[in-house]
């Protein structure tokens, strides 16, 4: 990940960080996978952060980037900065993905289970199982209130395909869109597994943001919640892997 003139973009924002928010380097070279906020960069030092990337690579980074390690924060720099316009009027489609350095069974197991992602997703305050037919699950999902004190909550269906390491997604109260499909895959690399999600979409004329706007918006809260995912199942992970040795429990 480098930047036009060969630096790579992960010291870029280091140095944005040490020089513009008060980032002690010693304690970033010591922590590399800490989240800003872990790092010490509250709410001031996100903002200006965010003023210099703006300025240099006219791209914005979400609020949530304080739950971000600095490479993370330069993954999602660079994907911003590359991404394609979407066409005027064209139907909403993204895909982000990240490796996750743990077994598949685990990442599998702790990402499909729906009621737990209130303590997987920083978005969402409740999941209520609302019903299953075979292997098709309905259920709400709640946000956390939003800047107007709004919690937006909407019913989902789910159904995941073991042997296929795939999962389909569908929305059933389409809130401000007029569909919404999600399509995730599993693949196994030699790092760990490349969790993808894959979302096409379309807007209703009354929405208060265009297909475009969604894409962006998809786009960035994507590459944060996937870089919380990750860095909560590597834990567990290795928590697991530490009582394994150790022959103990993780009680």
């Amino acid at each position: 990940m480098t930047v036009t003139d060969g630096r790579p973009l992960t010291e870029e924002i280091t140095d944005i960080l040490v020089a513009n928010c008060g980032l002690d380097p010693g304690v970033a070279a010591r922590s590399p996978a800490a989240s800003l906020e872990e790092l010490g960069m509250d709410s001031l030092a996100l903002l200006e952060l965010s003023a210099v990337v703006a300025d240099r690579w006219r791209v914005s980074i979400p609020e949530q980037a304080g739950q971000l390690s600095i490479p993370a924060v330069a993954d999602l720099v660079a994907r911003r900065a590359a991404a394609p316009a979407p066409a005027a009027g064209a139907p909403g489609h993204t895909e982000n993905s990240i490796v996750i350095a743990a077994p598949l069974e685990l990442v599998w197991t702790v990402t499909n289970d729906v009621a737990g992602w209130p303590e997987l997703f920083t978005e969402y305050a409740k999941a209520e199982i609302l019903g299953r037919d075979g292997d098709t699950v309905r259920f709400r999902l709640t946000m956390h209130p939003d800047e107007n004190g709004v919690a937006w909550s909407w019913v989902s269906e789910r159904t995941p395909d073991r042997a296929g390491r795939q999962v389909r997604a569908r929305r059933v109260e389409t809130g401000p869109f007029e569909y919404m499909r999600i399509h995730w895959t599993y693949t196994e690399e030699a790092e760990g597994v490349r969790m993808t999600w894959v979302q096409d979409f379309a807007m209703k004329p009354s929405a208060p943001v265009d297909n475009a706007g969604m894409t962006e918006r998809i786009n960035t809260n994507s590459v944060v919640q996937l870089a919380v995912i990750k860095e909560r199942i590597e834990r567990l992970a290795a928590r697991r892997a530490a009582v394994d040795v150790t022959g103990g429990d993780d009680e």
